[in-house]
């Protein structure tokens, strides 16, 4: 059965991770993490558990979210390895449904088209762009939407043009950056 206040993150290594998982913990959540190499993770807290595996793997998808109520997934591309999220996201419907978790949020950036988007024509452009040079890329996220969309899940997908390091820093805080989206 699901805890009440105990989520999963996968990518915490990643800058969005990273973020997700401090916020988290600074609003008293439990959290979740799976890594590949712990020794990473530099972040301690009474709150956070850290199972080691990889996200490609089901077993390691399942040891995570058992006694989770949530899921966060910013995982990133692994370089030179072939591509991954569609598989990612496979094996956490799979255990989702297996744990009767019901929310999952998806960190994408906003490459991905979806219907009803009105990017404006800088962001048409990026969109383009990533799809020439990151064919392969796009097709394995365009297949991981189509999974989300077809699961019965409560789904959101949260699509970051990119992620600011420095946004605490004097250069961002009570300033107007243009960011994008």
């Amino acid at each position: 059965m699901e805890s009440t206040n105990k989520i999963a993150i996968l990518g915490a290594n990643g800058k969005a991770g990273k973020f997700f998982v401090n916020e988290a913990l600074e609003k008293g959540y439990q959290v979740k993490i799976l890594t590949r190499n712990s020794n990473n993770i530099k972040i301690t807290n009474g709150n956070l558990e850290i199972i080691n595996g990889d996200a490609r793997d089901f077993a390691s998808i399942r040891e995570l979210l058992k006694g989770c109520r949530a899921v966060i997934n910013a995982v990133g591309q692994p370089k030179n390895e072939s591509y991954i999220f569609s598989t990612v996201t496979k094996h956490i419907l799979e255990a989702m449904k297996e744990f009767e978790i019901k929310r999952y949020i998806l960190i994408s950036g906003d490459s991905l088209d979806v219907t009803g988007d009105q990017k404006r024509i800088v962001n048409k452009i990026g969109t383009t762009l990533f799809k020439l040079f990151l064919l392969k890329m796009m097709q394995d996220k365009y297949k991981e939407l189509q999974t989300i969309q077809g699961s019965d899940v409560d789904w959101a997908i949260v699509r970051l043009p990119f992620v600011i390091k420095q946004i605490n820093s004097e250069r961002y805080v009570g300033k107007c950056p243009f960011i994008s989206n």
